[in-house]
This record gives structure tokens, sequence and C-alpha cells, in this order.
């Protein structure tokens, strides 16, 4: 069984969004969870991540959770929104180094590798948002079988 941390800041958008896009395509192999480096434990997503994921037929009743050692070990592999995620997550667990990596590098984007904190911002934001966390799930999952 693979077992997939999406990390964000807030894990209150891009994470749970990733978690739940993730989730709704059913890939038997995988579990998935979420959590954010400055995390409040047990917030709601943000209304316009609850709004563009029901728009798109995903049910995702999340509440929000601080990363800790716990999901670190639990997962065989952690994917963050932006390298700022990743470097925090390697300076305080060094020894996860192999299993670390932004999503946009482990899906294969050469480039820029933040998926940009829609966080504030209007609908359309989050609405791109989650067609690049679509996109960029989906060539994860290739990667994966």
């Amino acid at each position: 069984m693979q077992r997939i941390l999406f990390v964000c800041t807030g894990n209150t958008c891009r994470s749970p969004m990733a978690e739940a896009i993730l989730k709704n395509k059913a890939v038997d192999t995988i579990e998935v969870r979420s959590a954010g480096i400055y995390a409040a434990n047990g917030s709601e997503a943000s209304t316009h991540a609850k709004r563009v994921l029901e728009d798109n037929g995903i049910v995702h009743n999340h509440r929000s959770s601080l990363l800790t050692s716990v999901e670190v070990e639990w997962a065989n592999l952690i994917l963050t929104m932006t390298s700022s995620h990743k470097l925090a997550i390697l300076q305080q667990y060094p020894h996860v180094s192999q299993k670390v990596y932004t999503l946009k590098e482990y899906s294969g984007e050469g480039f820029n590798h933040d998926v940009v904190d829609p966080y504030g911002g209007p609908l359309a934001i989050y609405e791109e948002t989650f067609r690049e966390l679509n996109g960029l799930i989906d060539k994860a999952i290739g990667k994966l079988k």
C-alpha cells in the first residue's frame, strides 16, 4: 500500500484539495492524508476550496492538522506544495529525505516547483489551483504505477 501525505502551509487550501482529488480517483493501492507546516488543528477547509471541490463532484469532510512525526513516519511519499515546505520538512526530519518531493518535482515539472497558494484569493484562483493539482496528481499516479 502506497501512503501519500500532501503538505502545505495551513492545511486549509492546497493540501486538502490534493487529498480530496486523489481520494476521488479511488486508486485501491493508495492511502492519502494531508497536513500543514503551520496548521491549526481542526479548522475546516477554506470556503472556496470546499466550493471548488463540490463544483467538481468531490465530497470531502476536512479538518486541518499540524504536520507531526506521526504523519511523516506514516507516509511512504510526502508531496509538498512548495520548495519551502519541502525544505522545512527536511530541516526537521532529515532522515526522510528519500521520500520528500514537491508535487511538481515528483510529477516531472522541470522548472518552478511551487503550486501557488490561493488563500484569500477569488474563487477563480482556487479553480485554477484545482485544475493544476488535478493534472499533477494524474501525472504522479502514472509514475506510481
